[in-house]
């Protein structure tokens, strides 16, 4: 079965982007990528994990519905990694895994259903714009 894993990427001041999560899909040799400035309301665990390696991560969102920007694909050795990245990017810290099953996946709409250590259930990725970069995830529901 596939696995997925959400990364807290802690960005230097300097860094082209702010502090995030990075959520990623296992597909074949790569990972899909996400990066998510808030976590959905629902995944109260995962940031009460984030918030115990950094206390200050971004708040969780009020709502189940987050922006998600689409990024580059990453290398599988992510699934694993965490610690301090090369070319002074920040350091990760690996705050939920799992695996997880993928029902419907277009090029416009993936749902995933989620079992992992911090997050269980139903996510739905949705294409905002044509560019293929602004995505809206929607955070679990109850298996």
């Amino acid at each position: 079965m596939p696995r997925f894993v959400l990364l807290y990427h802690h960005c230097p001041p300097d860094y082209p982007r702010s502090s995030h999560w990075d959520f990623m899909l296992e597909a074949g040799d790569v990972l899909r990528t996400w990066a998510l400035r808030q976590l959905p309301c629902s995944w109260q665990e995962a940031h009460h994990a984030t918030q115990q390696v950094n206390a200050a991560c971004p708040p969780i969102s009020d709502a189940n519905t987050v922006a998600a920007e689409h990024l580059a694909d990453h290398r599988r050795e992510y699934l694993e990694f965490a610690g301090e990245l090369s070319g002074n990017r920040g350091y990760v810290t690996r705050i939920a895994a799992g695996t997880y099953e993928m029902p419907h996946d277009s090029p416009t709409e993936c749902r995933v259903l989620l079992d992992g250590d911090r997050i269980q259930g139903n996510v739905k990725l949705t294409l905002a714009d044509a560019t293929n970069e602004k995505w809206i995830i929607s955070g679990t529901s109850p298996i």
